[in-house]
């Protein structure tokens, strides 16, 4: 993929696997999340200065793809891609990597793949233009980037 991105490392948490010893499956959301938050401070604005202007994103889509599986204590990579900019929407995709296994499994094997679809919305939940200045930042993010 040739679209700009960003890197997070997490580690996967007991309290993030069942009984198998497998992380249960939505916490791959939640790493998405960390990626898509790492990727956004690269931009002009956080999100936290969108959200006191008034702007926020919420996920309206959402899929996953499940390769392999992570387990407790897995050190992984979440690459995370800005993909499109629309006036109302932001897209990203996301690859979940094992960098370093706490027991089975090859550093480099893929676990998931994502993809997220963020609406623009105001404070009262209603769907809105995406404002110039943020629209702007994500459109230079991806020109520096390409």
């Amino acid at each position: 993929m040739s679209a700009p991105h960003s890197t997070s490392r997490v580690r996967v948490r007991y309290g993030e696997t069942d009984q198998m010893g497998v992380a249960y499956h939505a916490n791959y959301l939640a790493w998405c999340e960390i990626g898509r938050t790492d990727l956004m401070r690269g931009l002009d604005t956080s999100y936290a200065e969108m959200e006191q202007q008034g702007l926020r994103l919420a996920v309206a889509e959402a899929s996953l793809r499940y390769s392999a599986p992570a387990r407790y204590d897995d050190e992984l990579v979440v690459e995370t891609r800005l993909e499109r900019i629309q006036s109302r929407f932001v897209t990203f995709s996301y690859r979940i990597v094992l960098e370093r296994p706490a027991g089975r499994g090859a550093p480099g094997t893929l676990l998931a793949t994502a993809t997220t679809v963020l609406v623009s919305i105001d404070a009262d939940g209603r769907t809105r233009v995406m404002p110039a200045h943020v629209r702007e930042g994500f459109d230079r993010f991806l020109s520096e980037r390409t």
